[in-house]
C-alpha cells in the first residue's frame, strides 16, 4: 500500500466519525445550507466566501446542487473565477447546464479557460450548439477543444485530456525535470512524462520515480519503459476502465493510429467512468433507461420509467392469458393456484442469479462471447443441483400438510422446480451473451423484460405439466 509522503503538503482535513473525511471544519449538510441561504439573502459576500474557501470543488458543487435555483446562482457568480471553474467539472450535467445558460459570453469564456481540455470539452457539449460555436473561437485551447469535441462523451477521445508532459529521448534527466517544472501549471495530476519524437510518436514512459532516483545526467532512451499501455481514442471509456483496473495504471495515453501521441485519461477521470458505468448498470438492472439522475424533473423521469413499465404491463397480461388458457387444468385442481407466486418467484430468482454472474463476467472482461457455451453449460448443472434440491423441499411440505391429491400435486410440483429452474437459469446465463453479441448493455438482461419472460415460461411448464397430470 502507497505511504503518503510526510513533506507534502495538503489543505487541513478533519473526519466525522459517522462521515467520510471533509475540508476544514465545514461540511455540507442542512445547517450549512441554511446559513448560505440566510447570509445571500442579506448580501454577506464576504461571509459567504469565507465559509466556502476551505471547501473543495466537489463540496462546492453538493452545496450548489442543495440551495434553491435563486442562490444557486447568486452564490456561482460570486465564487473566484479559478474555484467557479473548477467547480463547473465537479457538476452534474443538468445544474451545470442551467447556470451556464445565461452567463455573459466573456465570463463563459473566462470559466471555461480555467479547466483543463478534457473538462472544457464536458461543459462545451452541455452548452446549446449555438453558444458554443460562439464561445469556442473565443478559448484558448479552441483547436484541441473543437478536436476533443469530435469524439463521442463515452470514449477515450471525449475523457482524454489535451495537456501532457512530452520529453524527448535524448534529452538528460535533469533536462526532463525542468520539462515537467515548465509544465506544472498547465498539467494537473503530473504522474508520467512521456517520451516522444519529433513526430510526436510515442516511444515510451518515464515515471516520476525514475525522474527523481535516477542521476540527472542519464539519457531519457536509457530509463524510459517502452512497453507501454495506450488505448485509441475510438475505444469505449468503459473499456478504458477495464485496461486502468487490470494493469493498475494512474494514467493512460491516447495515440492515433500512427502511435502519435493524442493526450492522456487520468485516473480521477477513470473512477468517475466506473462509478457512472455502475450507476448506469443497476439502472438498467431495475428498469430504469440507465440515464436518470436525481436532479431530473418529473416528466424526465417518468419518460424514462414508463416504458419498462408498459413492458411489464404487457408481460403480466402474456401471464394471465397462460393461465386463461389452462382455465380447465385450475377448475379441475383448484389448488394449483396456490403455487402460482411459487413457480413464478422460482424463475426469477434463479435467473436473476444466473444473470448476475454473467453480466460481472462480462463487463470485467473474465467472460468471453467464446465461453458462453461453457458458462450455460456450468448453469444447466448448478440449476439440476438446486432445483432438486428445493423440488424435494417443496414436495416434502405439500406431503405433509396433504394438500389436495397428493400424488399428482406433488409430481406436478416436483417436475415444474426442476424444470423452471432449468429454463430460467438458462435464460439468465444465455440472454447477457446475446445482448452483448448484438452491441446491447448485458445488464439490460436483469430487468423487467427478462423477468417477465421467465414467469410467463414458468407459469407455461407449469400448467403443462399439471395439465398432464390431472387431465
Amino acid at each position: 500500500m502507497a505511504q503518503s509522503d510526510p513533506n507534502v503538503s495538503s489543505p487541513p482535513r478533519s473526519a466525522s466519525p459517522d462521515g467520510p473525511p471533509h475540508s476544514g471544519l465545514l461540511e455540507v449538510d442542512e445547517a450549512i445550507v441554511d446559513d448560505i441561504v440566510s447570509l445571500l439573502s442579506d448580501g454577506q459576500r464576504g461571509m459567504v466566501l469565507n465559509l466556502v474557501a476551505d471547501l473543495y470543488p466537489a463540496d462546492v458543487a453538493l452545496l450548489l446542487r442543495r440551495l434553491p435555483d435563486a442562490e444557486t446562482r447568486q452564490l456561482f457568480r460570486w465564487l473566484p473565477p479559478e474555484l467557479a471553474g473548477d467547480t463547473l467539472a465537479e457538476m452534474e450535467d443538468v445544474v451545470r447546464a442551467s447556470l451556464l445558460h445565461d452567463l455573459p459570453r466573456t465570463e463563459l469564456t473566462a470559466l471555461i479557460d480555467e479547466l483543463d481540455t478534457d473538462d472544457a470539452a464536458d461543459v462545451l457539449a452541455d452548452l446549446p450548439d449555438e453558444t458554443a460555436l460562439q464561445v469556442l473561437p473565443d478559448l484558448a485551447d479552441a483547436d484541441d477543444l473543437a478536436e476533443l469535441l469530435e469524439y463521442g462523451e463515452e470514449t477515450a477521445g471525449g475523457i482524454m485530456a489535451r495537456e501532457y508532459v512530452a520529453v524527448l529521448p535524448d534529452w538528460t534527466l535533469q533536462e526532463a525535470t525542468e520539462q515537467v517544472r515548465r509544465n506544472a501549471g498547465e498539467v494537473d495530476e503530473v504522474y508520467t512524462a512521456y517520451v516522444v519524437d519529433e513526430d510526436e510518436t510515442l516511444l515510451g514512459t518515464v515515471s516520476l520515480k525514475q525522474l527523481l532516483l535516477a542521476p540527472g545526467t542519464a539519457r531519457v532512451r536509457d530509463v524510459m519503459d517502452p512497453d507501454f499501455i495506450s488505448v485509441s481514442p475510438e475505444v469505449d471509456q468503459e473499456e478504458v476502465g477495464r485496461v486502468v483496473q487490470r494493469y493498475d495504471l494512474v494514467s493512460v495515453p491516447v495515440v492515433d493510429e500512427a502511435e502519435r501521441m493524442m493526450g492522456r485519461i487520468t485516473i480521477d477521470d477513470v473512477v468517475d467512468v466506473i462509478q457512472d458505468e455502475a450507476e448506469e448498470d443497476i439502472q438498467l438492472m431495475s428498469g430504469l433507461t440507465g440515464q436518470e439522475e436525481t436532479v431530473d424533473t418529473a416528466v424526465q423521469v417518468s419518460r424514462g420509467r414508463l416504458p419498462w413499465l408498459i413492458v411489464g404491463l404487457v408481460g403480466s397480461g402474456l401471464s394471465g392469458t397462460v393461465i386463461g388458457v389452462f382455465e380447465a387444468t385450475l377448475q379441475q385442481a383448484v389448488v394449483l393456484a396456490t403455487f402460482i407466486p411459487v413457480v413464478t418467484a422460482m424463475g426469477g430468482n434463479a435467473a436473476v442469479q444466473s444473470a448476475a454472474i454473467a453480466v460481472q463476467g462480462l463487463g470485467a472482461g473474465e467472460l468471453w462471447l467464446s465461453d458462453a457455451f461453457q458458462r450455460i453449460g456450468k448453469e444447466v448443472l448448478v440449476a439440476l443441483l438446486n432445483g432438486i434440491v428445493v423440488a424435494a423441499l417443496l414436495c416434502g411440505t405439500v406431503a405433509a400438510l396433504g394438500m389436495g391429491d397428493v400424488t399428482s400435486l406433488v409430481a406436478t410440483l416436483g417436475l415444474t422446480m426442476l424444470c423452471v429452474s432449468l429454463v430460467a437459469t438458462t435464460n439468465g446465463a444465455l440472454i447477457p451473451f446475446l445482448l452483448t453479441w448484438l452491441g446491447i448493455d448485458p445488464a439490460s438482461a436483469m430487468g423487467p423484460f427478462v423477468t417477465t419472460l421467465n414467469d410467463i415460461l414458468g407459469l407455461a411448464i407449469y400448467f403443462l405439466i399439471a395439465t398432464g397430470l390431472y387431465l
